[in-house]
């Protein structure tokens, strides 16, 4: 491991490799949002059942995320980030090759393996070989990069699968992964660190929970009539999540540790982000698939209105730290989560014929909501927390948001069918899709009762810090 002298490096190659690592990752969660129709139309799979292909993304990166620091230091930051990068392209070669569903759902598996450790190495290596002088500004400069593919993912997924074909979404991956592993070499040592022994045991019982839990509810939103098949699956991932707590109570050095579970603010982070990404994350799903299942827009068309959302999200950045430090976290989230609903209620209101400008006015006030939400309830979550713990905690929060991902999509396709099947197969979709976001602003009302338990001076002591990060 690189001792303190040696931390001379510039700190701009390594924050393009992580930027680098970031865009692939965050570009890839969203740029089959508009393209899952065409998709599904060339896999023989109705579009409204295509889920898994996302979902099954999200939970390999949560499951494999707590696994990334250990994997770096026992085989080296640049031998992990090249072996990810390399798992990521394959990944990304075997999605476009696929010819099912269940083809398309293994290999972004794999691509997921790939992504889970991409990041996280990435973010060990500028830690270890980067002066804290220079920390801000190579986060920043990464960070700016995770806003431009939310940006950028539904666009080129809409105008690929327009003017090209879906297999491009994937395949546009292979030049910039390739460049990624030859170029790494030059700016990234192979540092190591103490890797001590992994909690295999910890690791098998949570991952499986995770995504047994998860696969349950993609179950019943494929077919209502496989419910007893979705309670076991679901039941019996519940049973695993709280083997893993009783073996966690007993475990020396357990995969989560449970002292964090001591913080307030912490538990209160934590479950405030899976509230926002099961409100929020079902969104960028659901609205592609309205658009174009129900009211028969293109795929181009859906990217360009996606849009909004999150250039909203970047220009709201620059007044999230003012309004926390003038309202307090207590009453910023509270108002801000009861906006939010307000604004996916909105959503159910739209129609065919509903002017783009009103669309666009509604995607930015959600999109100025969430990126508010994000900011604010993921450094509240790691505020209170000791030196010792905050690596942990930061590695759950990665964890769950994109383990929120996951769930907050399974939910919006288990409503959207239940609705389906309320209203009929092949009765009014359109009603099916706005009772789907009427529920989902259920639970943005949920998250702001939630974050009514704060104290009044939650948050406060990051008023003497430098800086409020994403």
């Amino acid at each position: 491991m690189n001792s303190a002298t040696e931390k001379t490096q510039d700190y701009r190659p390594l924050a393009w490799i992580a930027a680098m690592a970031l865009f692939m990752q965050s570009l890839d969660a969203t740029i089959l949002n508009t393209a899952l129709p065409a998709i599904s139309r060339s896999l023989n799979q109705s579009p409204l059942e295509m889920e898994l292909a996302i979902i099954s993304y999200a939970l390999t990166v949560a499951a494999i995320i707590p696994l990334s620091g250990w994997i770096a230091d026992r085989f080296g930051t640049l031998f992990t980030f090249r072996a990810a990068v390399f798992i990521f392209v394959l990944g990304s070669l075997a999605c476009a090759l696929s010819t099912n569903l269940d083809a398309l759902v293994a290999s972004r598996i794999l691509q997921g393996v790939g992504g889970a450790l991409m990041l996280p190495v990435a973010r060990l290596a500028i830690i270890r070989n980067v002066e804290k002088s220079q920390l801000i500004v190579a986060w920043n400069l990464m960070a700016m990069s995770g806003l431009i593919g939310p940006v950028l993912g539904p666009i080129l997924g809409g105008w690929i699968v327009t003017h090209a074909s879906w297999p491009w979404i994937f395949l546009i991956n292979l030049p910039i992964g390739i460049i990624g592993i030859i170029v790494v070499g030059k700016y990234m040592t192979n540092s190591y660190g103490n890797a001590g022994k992994l909690d295999w045991a910890g690791f098998l019982l949570f991952a499986a929970g995770l995504v047994t839990t998860t696969y349950g509810l993609d179950v019943i939103a494929e077919n209502l009539a496989n419910k007893s098949k979705a309670v076991i699956l679901i039941l019996s991932g519940i049973m695993l999540l709280i083997a893993y707590y009783l073996y966690a109570l007993r475990a020396k050095n357990p995969l989560i540790p449970l002292s964090l579970l001591r913080f307030r603010t912490f538990n209160l982070g934590i479950l405030g982000n899976l509230f926002i990404r099961i409100s929020g994350s079902g969104i960028p799903f659901l609205l592609p698939l309205m658009w174009q299942v129900a009211f028969h827009f293109d795929a181009q068309t859906s990217g360009f209105m996606l849009a909004p959302i999150a250039i909203s999200s970047i220009l709201a950045k620059s007044v999230v730290t003012k309004i926390l430090y003038c309202f307090g976290y207590r009453n910023s989230l509270v108002v801000n989560a009861l906006l939010m609903a307000a604004a996916i209620g909105a959503m159910s209101r739209f129609t065919q014929d509903t002017p783009l400008w009103l669309y666009i006015l509604i995607m930015m006030w959600y999109g100025c909501c969430i990126s508010l939400m994000f900011t604010a309830v993921n450094t509240l979550a790691v505020c209170d927390l000791p030196d010792n713990l905050a690596g942990s905690g930061s590695t759950i929060l990665s964890m769950m948001q994109q383990l929120g991902i996951g769930v907050g999509i399974a939910i919006s396709s288990v409503v959207l069918a239940l609705f389906r099947e309320h209203f009929g197969q092949t009765g009014n979709l359109v009603s099916a899709f706005s009772h789907t976001f009427l529920v989902s602003s259920l639970f943005a009302v949920c998250l702001a009762l939630l974050m009514a338990r704060l104290h009044p001076e939650d948050g406060n002591n990051l008023r003497h810090r430098k800086s409020i990060k994403n």
